[in-house]
């Protein structure tokens, strides 16, 4: 068995605890990528083939060439290497690939020549460098997704722990299990929750397959657009855990996750900040998650610190550049948020919240054409509910009301669970709406506000746009006002946007439009040193 602990170049693998250091910073090396590396450093410097890496890193998947490819410059992209010029991995041609140079373990490297941080002590890898804590630890669309993905991509959720035995049917089972929710597409969750739901038949009590199904389930409903009562089970099974053992910071993390693809924001931020109080070292995601939540209720400066605290921790989930982008768009750092998109679009093509992201952006800042060029790419790499509702929204730009209301129905197919989508999809079909209807809708919309269950400034855009469709444009304003209060900052929406057209010229709509520039601009001076060092580093 390899040793857990192994130098490359000016790398640190360890591969016990899954992870990958360059002076004591954690690079942003998980999944296949973390997979396919620990195979690599296995095999010394010998050439590896592709027959041997998908049999070994990807089996039972089936996969082709292309994707060992793709995962490759993924993986240099991770480390930082340069393909025509490598420095840790390098191919060769028609045969497969290489490391460049053969790793060392480090109980054979002279200890002089080894880091402080990465000596053992007694044999047992010394911990990472200690990192600075964060200071501060969609509604159903996007929104809720990117926080979840987080969870849903980390493979770090249930690291291995270092077995001197051999290791169990059970470990394999699991350990097999996560490395498909590690993948995260649809095919792949089902797999894992066919293997913890073999581990639960066998252990009905075994926590970290109870777990393990639970984030699988919610992944279901927030990245997959499932039913939402897979967020019931998943929450039946976090809360059997927490009552089981009440300290378990990562049962805290599904509670939120479920309460977070429910929509129930209040609950969502409650268990994500305990999840993070109980262990800040590990709940790296539920503190990005909770940076997101802060963004949404309009405390930019915060999701901006929280953001960046665990950006500068070493642990950089992938949807992290687009919530920094986010926040720093909102704050009105333009020219930084547009790198931080553009990047993530032109890295990540398998990410659909980075397909939409980009598109989005340009759409807020009026770049119709771009937008619009963007959007086409990204719907050639897959769909998602976002890309439609743009796609909707520049088509009423372009006066075709057809393909909008195509465009709309596309996007409630995709998550028929979701409000907003059903609602512009029924305001804007060939058949217009009952008027009982547009009332029935906003009444349970208020009631929901109400109730404070929510609190997602999305519905109150929702009962925005409704009263607009009866003719009501003080009740629309009311609504936006509502929103605002809420969170909801985005001023180069609410112009750009097509839907709110019919308010351009009311001076209320002018009056909420300096509203939010004024909360805006108190958010931004809090925030102005961080976001002014984000802004210079280019993003």
């Amino acid at each position: 068995m390899p040793a857990p602990l192994h130098r490359l170049d000016d790398l640190t693998i360890d591969l016990a605890r899954r992870r990958v250091e360059r002076d004591g910073v954690a690079l942003d090396v998980g999944g296949l990528s973390f997979d396919l590396l620990a195979y690599l450093v296995a095999q010394g410097d010998r050439v590896v083939g592709f027959d041997e890496l998908i049999a070994r890193v990807w089996a039972p998947a089936v996969v082709g060439e292309e994707t060992v490819t793709q995962r490759v410059k993924l993986l240099r992209q991770s480390l930082g290497d340069d393909g025509r010029n490598p420095r840790y991995l390098r191919s060769v041609r028609g045969k497969g690939y290489a490391l460049c140079v053969a790793p060392q373990r480090v109980d054979d490297i002279p200890v002089d020549h080894i880091p402080v941080n990465v000596r053992p002590v007694d044999g047992t890898p010394a911990p990472a460098a200690a990192q600075p804590a964060p200071t501060r630890a969609r509604r159903r669309l996007a929104r809720a997704a990117i926080a979840a993905a987080f969870v849903a991509g980390a493979v770090a959720w249930f690291a291995v722990p270092t077995k001197t035995a051999a290791p169990t049917e059970r470990d394999e089972i699991l350990q097999r299990a996560r490395y498909y929710a590690g993948i995260g597409q649809p095919d792949d969750i089902d797999r894992a929750v066919a293997l913890y739901d073999d581990l639960l038949r066998r252990d009905p009590n075994d926590r970290a397959a109870q777990l393990g199904l639970a984030f699988a389930y919610n992944t279901r409903v927030c990245v997959h657009n499932r039913e939402p009562e897979w967020t019931e089970r998943a929450l039946a099974l976090a809360q059997t855990v927490l009552a089981a053992e009440p300290d378990n910071s990562l049962a805290e993390a599904a509670i939120g996750y479920a309460h977070d693809c429910r929509g129930e924001l209040r609950d969502a931020m409650a268990h994500y900040e305990r999840a993070v109080k109980l262990d800040p070292a590990a709940r790296t995601d539920s503190a990005a998650s909770l940076a997101y939540l802060y963004m949404v209720q309009g405390r930019l400066a915060d999701a901006l610190e929280a953001n960046v605290a665990v950006e500068r921790r070493g642990a950089k989930p992938r949807y992290l550049d687009l919530q920094i982008a986010r926040t720093l768009e909102l704050l009105g750092y333009a020219a930084a948020a547009e790198a931080r998109y553009r990047r993530s679009f032109r890295l990540y093509p398998d990410n659909t919240y980075s397909n939409a992201a980009w598109p989005k952006f340009l759409f807020r800042q009026g770049r119709y054409g771009e937008a619009q060029a963007a959007l086409d790419a990204a719907l050639a790499r897959g769909a998602h509910p976002d890309m439609h509702m743009l796609q909707g929204e520049l088509a009423l730009l372009r006066g075709d009301r057809a393909a909008a209301a195509a465009a709309f129905a596309r996007a409630s197919a995709l998550r028929p669970h979701t409000s907003l989508p059903r609602t512009l999809a029924t305001l804007y079909a060939a058949a217009p709406p009952d008027p009982a209807w547009i009332a029935e809708r906003i009444e349970g919309l208020s009631t929901y506000v109400a109730s404070g269950a929510g609190g997602w400034p999305e519905d109150r855009i929702d009962i925005a746009l409704l009263e607009l469709a009866r003719g009501d444009k003080p009740a629309a304003v009311a609504a936006l006002r509502g929103a605002i209060a809420a969170g909801f900052l985005d001023r180069a929406y609410l112009q750009a946007s097509p839907l709110f057209r019919p308010l351009a010229d009311d001076p209320a709509f002018a009056t909420l439009v300096d509203t939010i520039a004024e909360r805006v601009n108190a958010e931004r001076v809090r925030a102005a040193p961080l976001a002014a060092a984000e802004s210079a580093g280019g993003g």
